[in-house]
């Protein structure tokens, strides 16, 4: 919500040249999430394939527009690769909030299962085949789009590099505009993809649990309701790194980095100390230190940034 925000206000911005009334954050957030009020009724995960496409190819698409923009924008005059924290405290919170950063950039497995269900399966062809082709392209994408992008952007701005680095960068300005909407587009594919499972998980619980009868009217409101929910806490925190850290400790660490290999230990009971279960304890161990430091680094990061805060300005 606040990434496609941000994307929408600045592709405004940019459109307008100071020509147009300045419109607040909070309306592109609710602009943002009136598609996912339509979207968001769609079945399940073969109903947005078009729009998974779409997300990929813009992830690519305005991956490339900003590092080789930052390139022709050249090294900014002053840039400073040092610590941009002067205090050691701020320097540990802040070092926390990239952890998960980082932890929220490569996770996605926990909608992996959900992808997989999708593909038709048989003894003689499984599933597993195709998608480990798919998982590991997906993953070559990730990192195409990711460390040129990260290099680039830290050797062009050093310290002062915006969270979203499309926010740093002005000109071209028609380049620009077109990336920033690039995102719009693939934050819309990216939200349905990880609001998919938790559409089901919400509906199977107030059926099987609660009793409700599926209809509809249930899908209808339980989905509207957490579309609402999210483009609330968007609009209340629109804190784009916070958020990252925080999120990227507290939800996803557990379903990504650890939760998947105590299944794993549960499951397959390999002999202990054997390389398997060596590694995936020591996954274990760095998940849950990633999911009780990131959220206090986010957490830090969002009140700091809330001091100067308007709510829904």
């Amino acid at each position: 919500m606040v990434t496609g925000g941000k994307s929408l206000k600045k592709f405004h911005d940019l459109i307008c040249n100071d020509n147009c009334k300045d419109i607040k954050l909070t309306y592109f957030i609710m602009i943002f999430a009136s598609v996912h009020f339509v979207l968001s009724h769609l079945p399940n995960f073969n109903s947005i394939s078009g729009v998974s496409l779409a997300a990929a190819v813009m992830s690519l698409s305005y991956s490339i527009i900003a590092w080789s923009a930052s390139v022709a924008k050249g090294v900014q005059p002053n840039v400073d690769y040092g610590y941009k924290s002067s205090t050691t405290a701020d320097k540990i919170f802040n070092f926390f909030s990239a952890l998960g950063d980082v932890a929220f950039a490569y996770a996605g497995h926990n909608v992996v299962l959900e992808i997989q269900a999708t593909i038709p399966s048989t003894p003689e062809k499984p599933s597993k085949g195709p998608m480990w082709k798919g998982v590991v392209v997906a993953y070559i994408i990730v990192a195409i789009c990711y460390f040129p992008v990260a290099l680039i952007g830290y050797w062009i701005f050093g310290n002062e590099v915006s969270d979203n680095i499309l926010i740093s960068l002005e000109k071209p300005t028609w380049l620009i505009a077109m990336a920033n909407l690039f995102v719009v587009i693939h934050v819309i594919g990216s939200y349905q993809i990880y609001a998919m499972p938790v559409f089901d998980m919400i509906e199977t619980v107030l059926v099987k649990n609660l009793n409700f009868t599926p209809s509809f009217t249930l899908r209808f409101i339980t989905r509207n309701l957490y579309v609402a929910l999210t483009m609330f806490i968007g609009i209340c925190f629109p804190f784009f790194g916070g958020l990252l850290g925080f999120f990227g400790g507290f939800a996803f660490a557990p379903t990504t980095y650890f939760l998947p290999c105590i299944m794993w230990l549960t499951i397959y009971k390999p002999k202990k100390w054997s390389l398997s279960w060596i590694t995936n304890w020591i996954c274990i161990v760095l998940g849950v230190a990633l999911m009780i430091v990131s959220p206090i680094g986010g957490l830090r990061q969002i009140i700091v940034e809330a001091k100067d805060y308007e709510f829904f300005s």
